[in-house]
């Protein structure tokens, strides 16, 4: 009998590592939640499936903290290529209102991009290795053939066609008149929409936390190089830990030899490979696991 338990138990084990499952992770979670001294909840969504950071996301991240005791604060654990900016507000009213402190921390292993920088605007702090990456906050549009636009810069390209045309003292206007008729004013004022939404979220999410004190000016001037593509050139350019610092955000750097750094790259590769593979986000704490399966796809 003895031996039969045993057999079940390494089976049960072997199957567990085989599906990746919540009890893979849970030693890590133990882990860094003794080294922070607060309690860790990670927050994945797929880099390599269609999917983004959503209202969906927040319910489920909801439902875990409410089963924790967050008496000694919260570290949200997070890596996403982004989404929703609105559902990234929500990811930090619910961190704030859950966590006995009032306030998160941010952990970044690797890539948290897009409304994923805007949920770690949020935190009290932002916990970033050497490789780790934040990244632009500006909107994206996709066109009918798949190829992503900056809405910064369709709104910039009509307005200096706009301004050109205007400048036209006596001369032919109609080459300007028909590369104007290719943009939809109510459209472009849709994306004047966004654009100002996106920077109200990060401006008001860093006045409420690490940057209080400072204006909304002050506040988005400080952080214009991730408001605006001007700088980084292109959406996916990762901000590493060094400029975000500069640009005022309270990073904790952690030197890759640090004790804490080894247990966060093996959840980070442990949860990544999960959201991958096996689902297509997840939210986990050391006691509680909800994920959401991979999207079916049309087969052609």
């Amino acid at each position: 009998m003895a031996l039969a338990n045993g057999a079940r138990t390494v089976f049960d084990r072997v199957s567990n590592e085989q599906l990746q499952g919540h009890e893979t992770r849970k030693d890590l979670f133990r882990a860094l939640g003794d080294a922070f001294g607060r309690p860790v909840v990670s927050l994945f969504t797929s880099f390599a499936l269609p999917v983004m950071l959503e209202d969906a996301d927040v319910d489920m991240l909801e439902g875990v903290l409410q089963r924790i005791d967050l008496s000694s604060g919260l570290a949200l654990f997070i890596s996403s290529p982004g989404g929703d900016g609105v559902a990234a507000e929500r990811v930090v009213n619910v961190c704030r209102a859950y966590s006995g402190t009032g306030e998160f921390w941010a952990i970044v292993p690797g890539k948290a991009k897009s409304a994923a920088t805007m949920v770690c605007f949020g935190a009290s702090k932002i916990v970033m290795g050497a490789t780790s990456e934040l990244g632009p906050i500006d909107p994206q549009v996709t066109s009918a053939t798949g190829q992503p636009f900056s809405v910064f810069n369709i709104i910039k390209s009509y307005e200096d066609l706009f301004n050109r045309a205007v400048r036209v003292k006596s001369g032919n206007l109609e080459p300007y008149l028909q590369q104007l008729a290719n943009y939809d004013a109510k459209q472009i004022q849709e994306y004047r929409s966004a654009l100002d939404l996106s920077g109200d979220i990060a401006v008001r999410a860093l006045r409420s936390g690490m940057m209080s004190g400072k204006s909304e000016t002050a506040v988005a001037r400080d952080i214009k190089v991730f408001l605006t593509p001007e700088r980084t050139k292109a959406h996916g350019r990762p901000i590493y830990r060094d400029e975000a610092e500069s640009c005022g955000l309270a990073i904790e750097s952690m030197d890759v030899k640090d004790f804490r750094w080894e247990p966060i790259y093996d959840l980070y590769l442990r949860s990544n490979n999960y959201v991958t593979t096996r689902a297509s986000k997840c939210v986990e704490s050391l006691d509680h696991s909800y994920s959401a399966g991979i999207p079916m796809t049309e087969e052609l």
